[in-house]
């Protein structure tokens, strides 16, 4: 690792100044988020953030690059994701620009060359030139290493990718390196990236990958902790619409639900009551902003039906 400045080196002392300063840029996580983060940057290993959609995973990588003053590389996976849009990809347009040129001033490189041989090895030299670093085109996991200050690399939704694109991944994620046949190696410039892997569980992450990263899992917060999320992003909101916002939230997991509402959805509905100068959930404001918190009309509707219940249970 890099040497460290003294405001680095406080920030990352503790487990206690991980969670104070994620908390600090308004993150509001668990002992277990925090350490995870503590391991992974003393360690220099990948975390592969499992959990359901919405629960502050992207959030994570995105505010640990702002807490450590790190330019955040991020990839979005999906499915068909290759080498030459993750690693990198050749310049073929200067390639051919370039050998536009050399076909007009091929009498130039050849004057001089003794029969055949010497002509062709010519040829080679500027060969070797078209496939070198001038002409390479690096994508997010090539810039990460190459970052001369360090940097977050987040690979975000790393299930929506192929189990090939996962053994592209190996190499990075354990030595730092990416391999390319016509130049060789590349290692990290400087300092190490610190990779973010996240993913919503649609499909099984390969053992060979998670063998080379740190494991957390992120579920639905409880009561308590979704209302200090709350207040630290919508710190506006009344106490009492945050108390029963919260607690409605809490009833709804508990639903038999296509998509549950996650803690983005929360934190929309907390800010869409706040204006709609809401100092309360009442049964009209609930169903009218139901749509901000459910995302398909069965879930609304389902929800729609047993709303007086689940408002009294509030009043309780």
């Amino acid at each position: 690792m890099a040497d460290l400045n003294a405001d680095t080196t406080a920030l990352t002392a503790s487990v206690g100044s991980i969670k104070a300063g994620l908390e600090s840029h308004r993150y509001i996580c668990s002992d277990q988020i925090a350490t995870a983060v503590f391991l992974a940057f003393h360690l220099r290993k990948p975390i592969l953030i499992e959990g359901p959609p919405g629960v502050g995973k992207t959030e994570l990588a995105k505010t640990a690059a702002t807490l450590f003053d790190l330019p955040l590389i991020r990839l979005q996976c999906y499915e068909g994701l290759d080498e030459a849009k993750a690693i990198y990809e050749w310049k073929y347009g200067k390639q051919l620009l370039y050998t536009q040129v050399l076909k007009e001033t091929l009498d130039e490189v050849l004057e001089g060359a003794k029969g055949f041989r010497e002509s062709v090895q010519r040829l080679h030299e500027f060969g070797d030139i078209f496939f070198s670093e001038e002409f390479l085109e690096p994508r997010p996991l090539l810039k990460a290493l190459k970052s001369e200050t360090g940097c977050i690399l987040l690979l975000d939704e790393i299930d929506k990718s192929d189990h090939e694109f996962e053994s592209l991944l190996l190499e990075m994620l354990s030595d730092f390196q990416v391999s390319i046949p016509e130049i060789g190696t590349i290692k990290a410039v400087r300092e190490p990236p610190l990779v973010f892997l996240t993913s919503n569980n649609t499909r099984e992450i390969s053992d060979a990958l998670k063998r080379r990263c740190l494991h957390l899992y992120i579920p639905f917060p409880d009561a308590e902790l979704e209302q200090r999320i709350i207040h630290a992003r919508v710190p506006e909101i009344p106490p009492e619409l945050e108390r029963q916002l919260v607690q409605f939230i809490q009833s709804l997991r508990d639903m038999d639900l296509k998509k549950v509402p996650a803690i983005s959805e929360t934190i929309d509905w907390a800010r869409t009551l706040v204006l709609l100068h809401a100092e309360s959930l009442d049964p009209k404001m609930v169903r009218e902003t139901l749509n901000v918190i459910l995302k398909f009309q069965e879930d609304i509707e389902a929800v729609g039906s047993e709303l007086t219940s689940l408002l009294h249970k509030l009043k309780g």
